[in-house]
């Protein structure tokens, strides 16, 4: 979009017009997508557990999600919202699902039915399968842009954040398992701590791969024949690949930076 510098002017005009337009089209998306999710909840709630403080809930976050988005869409350098976005949307919408569920469901726990479990399992486990989807439709139709990779990678942290917490909850692994979800927040308050890590990271298939690992390990112990020891298995494997992960990423921004400021 052309730069917002000079007002009356025709390309500025133009610019705003544009920006209203995706505006409405993400918040038309937005909408379409919670009015699934209340039909969702209509027929599914009672199966997975949610009570109506269980549902609010997962409204709330839908909304908080989708506040936050529009808030940043003007990194979107397109015209329309797109289908990768929408398909981020839908994946915001199931993690805030997750998140009403885990987070004040009375019926969540140690305790949880079976066959609540393996329907929130089988959800989540769709909603990982479309994280591959929304990348490839990105770069299929041409509108990869910097607001939807931060959206994807936001949504991905929050359901990682979910999932810790169920694991932890349903006594999977112990409390250090809320690490696995906490670490992409410590890692962001560290930058606004340390400038030097906040310059630009280059692409990774090892970043990408890692998440993916974090995401299929917490998926499983969902599932209630995933029970310790191999649960905690699985967790530490996840921890430690997250770690390692981190830690390669702010030793190459260190590193990065003293090379920037010797030069």
């Amino acid at each position: 979009m052309v730069e917002w510098m000079n007002p009356g002017h025709p390309d500025e005009m133009a610019a705003r017009r544009a920006f209203r337009m995706l505006s409405l089209d993400a918040f038309a998306v937005m909408v379409s997508v919670a009015a699934v999710l209340v039909v969702a909840m209509d027929r599914f709630g009672d199966r997975l557990g949610m009570d109506t403080i269980a549902i609010g809930t997962a409204f709330v976050i839908y909304a908080a999600i989708c506040a936050i988005a529009l808030g940043n869409l003007h990194a979107h350098r397109h015209g329309r919202f797109g289908a990768a976005n929408m398909t981020t949307t839908v994946r915001a919408a199931i993690t805030a699902v997750v998140g009403g569920v885990v987070l004040v469901s009375d019926q969540f726990g140690e305790a949880s039915r079976a066959e609540a479990l393996w329907l929130i399992g089988s959800i989540v486990a769709f909603a990982l399968a479309l994280d591959g989807v929304d990348g490839h439709l990105a770069r299929r139709t041409r509108t990869a842009s910097r607001f939807g990779a931060r959206f994807d990678m936001e949504v991905d942290a929050l359901l990682i954040l979910f999932l810790s917490i169920a694991a932890f909850l349903l006594g999977k692994a112990g409390i250090w398992v809320l690490l696995i979800g906490l670490m992409r927040y410590a890692y962001g308050a560290a930058q606004s701590i340390i400038p030097r890590l906040q310059g630009e990271l280059p692409p990774s298939v090892r970043r990408k791969l890692i998440c993916v690992v974090q995401g299929a390990a917490l998926c499983l112990m969902l599932f209630p024949f995933v029970m310790p020891p191999v649960s905690t298995m699985l967790a530490a494997g996840a921890l430690a690949t997250l770690a390692y992960s981190f830690a390669w990423d702010v030793i190459f921004l260190l590193r990065a930076s003293r090379g920037e400021h010797a030069s």
